[in-house]
């Protein structure tokens, strides 16, 4: 194998491997990485000179700096909003359970998962929950009886526009 094509797919190896590596979410700076963005604000350095010195991206710190300014902290914030009741392992058996018989009632359902997954549950969150997978509760539509007086006045009705319209 000729060495110039070899190192040239040495290079591109390396290149799609770093990409890969800057690509998606990463983890959680820690505070000994936080400190020195906050030391070097403190000593008048430019955010692209404290990106370039720290080897971490322009955005991560003009946003730990912005945080800075308005908390008073770098520390991470507890996320907003109430924390989702039924996990995953949950849905996935709520799905289950709906999907093999679909005629139980929200109440049975509730019952059923505080008994396999030991959540308590109540049947506006099941009816909720599965408002939110897709699954929407429909009572068939009323149909009356047809009369045998109302089947006989019908019946020419239907065979005059059998084939369309008059």
């Amino acid at each position: 194998m000729d060495t110039g094509v070899y190192n040239q797919a040495l290079v591109m190896q390396t290149a799609s491997t770093n990409i890969g590596e800057r690509m998606g979410r990463s983890q959680e700076l820690s505070d000994s990485k936080r400190g020195p963005m906050i030391g070097g604000h403190l000593g008048n350095k430019s955010i692209c000179d404290i990106s370039w010195l720290l080897n971490i991206p322009r955005s991560t710190v003009g946003g730990i700096i912005t945080k800075w300014k308005q908390l008073g902290t770098t520390a991470t914030q507890p996320p907003s909003g109430r924390p989702r009741h039924m996990t995953g392992r949950g849905q996935r058996m709520l799905k289950r359970t709906v999907r093999r018989s679909h005629q139980l009632s929200a109440e049975s359902i509730a019952k059923d998962l505080q008994t396999w997954c030991d959540l308590q549950m109540s049947p506006t969150t099941v009816r909720r929950e599965l408002h939110g997978m897709g699954f929407h509760g429909r009572a068939a539509a009323s149909k009356p009886s047809i009369t045998k007086c109302n089947a006989k006045r019908r019946m020419p009705w239907c065979k005059a526009r059998r084939y369309g319209t008059l």
